[in-house]
């Protein structure tokens, strides 16, 4: 459905407008003179509260150092960021000292990338030594978030691992309560993700869970319509559900093959409306990050060129956006 000298149009002509965007975000920054002139990386309330942000998350970039991630994003057209800070990953914060954490919130700014959010995995535990632990993990986390964005901070997602719902779900209300209190110590919203085979898996799961919770805006959801194809869950549904409680959009494509789910990158195959889905989170008020999200199925792959594959990204999500008169940062 795609054609190379498409694709190359599309990014081209995408490229030259975010670029005369962020040559007048450049001049405004030169006159401020400052960091701390401006909110949020650059990014003013009634920016964000009027346009919504295409971002890409260095969960696709595993193989690049966080500041080669940043540039690679900055110039492909990106608005936002998320940055995956598992313990495993050398974005986690353990392996960010305070130099290394002042000079990636410098260069943020400097490429005028909004950080949107940072990527957490935890699965809630019921041994209470483990569970200690991952509170002590969130906060290294949120702290993490404030220092590098602290006059808009990130939101943290995370998944919540396997199970059955209805034998997992009044015990998710426990330890993401937990979770749901430290957020609130250190202001941050902390957006959970129903997954695909998961514990939580449907869009009405998480909003039963934040309402249990006290519906408090420092807990929502992240929504990503590839978790729910292929499972009788239309997409006008889980946007209808999800839409009240959603803090993050994340972007990935899905195929069933033999009655088994890939992931793709979005907009490979024409199986999720992309500009629908842009059209209904932003008329029905949204205006947060869309943000590409690169399946461990497709970076894992031999030969996985992660700045390729993101320029790929910014070429279909950047049309989806347009064809649904989404306006951007």
């Amino acid at each position: 459905m795609h054609n190379r000298n498409q694709q190359t149009e599309i990014a081209s002509s995408a490229n030259a407008r975010v670029v005369s965007r962020r040559d007048v975000l450049q001049r405004a920054v030169a006159a401020a003179g400052t960091i701390a002139a401006l909110p949020g990386v650059g990014l003013g309330e009634e920016a964000t509260s009027t346009r919504c942000t295409l971002g890409f998350s260095t969960y696709g970039m595993k193989s690049l150092k966080t500041e080669q991630a940043i540039d690679a994003i900055a110039e492909i057209g990106f608005d936002a960021i998320e940055i995956a800070v598992r313990p495993d990953w050398e974005s986690a914060p353990a392996n960010m000292p305070p130099k290394r954490r002042t000079a990636i919130r410098k260069q943020l700014f400097e490429k005028q990338l909004r950080l949107s959010s940072l990527m957490e995995h935890l699965e809630p535990s019921h041994d209470d030594r483990v569970h200690r632990k991952h509170l002590d993990r969130l906060s290294q986390v949120f702290e993490l978030a404030e220092a590098w964005q602290p006059n808009q901070k990130p939101l943290v997602q995370t998944t919540l691992g396997g199970g059955h719902w209805d034998k997992r779900r009044t015990f998710y209300v426990d330890r993401v309560g937990d979770w749901l209190a430290t957020a609130k110590e250190h202001e941050i919203v902390l957006a959970v993700k129903p997954h695909r085979g998961g514990g939580m898996s449907r869009p009405s799961e998480a909003a039963w869970l934040i309402q249990q919770l006290g519906n408090s805006p420092n807990l929502r959801m992240v929504y990503d319509y590839s978790h729910y194809a292929f499972r009788d869950m239309p997409l006008n549904e889980t946007v209808a559900t999800a839409l009240p409680y959603t803090a993050h959009v994340a972007l990935k494509d899905v195929r069933q093959r033999d009655g088994k789910v890939d992931f793709l990158l979005p907009g490979a195959t024409g199986n999720v409306d992309f500009p629908n889905l842009f059209r209904q989170f932003y008329t029905g008020g949204y205006r947060g990050d869309m943000n590409c999200e690169v399946s461990g199925m497709v970076w894992g792959k031999p030969g996985y060129q992660p700045i390729e594959s993101a320029r790929q990204c910014y070429a279909w999500m950047s049309q989806a956006m347009q064809q649904a008169n989404v306006p951007r940062v």
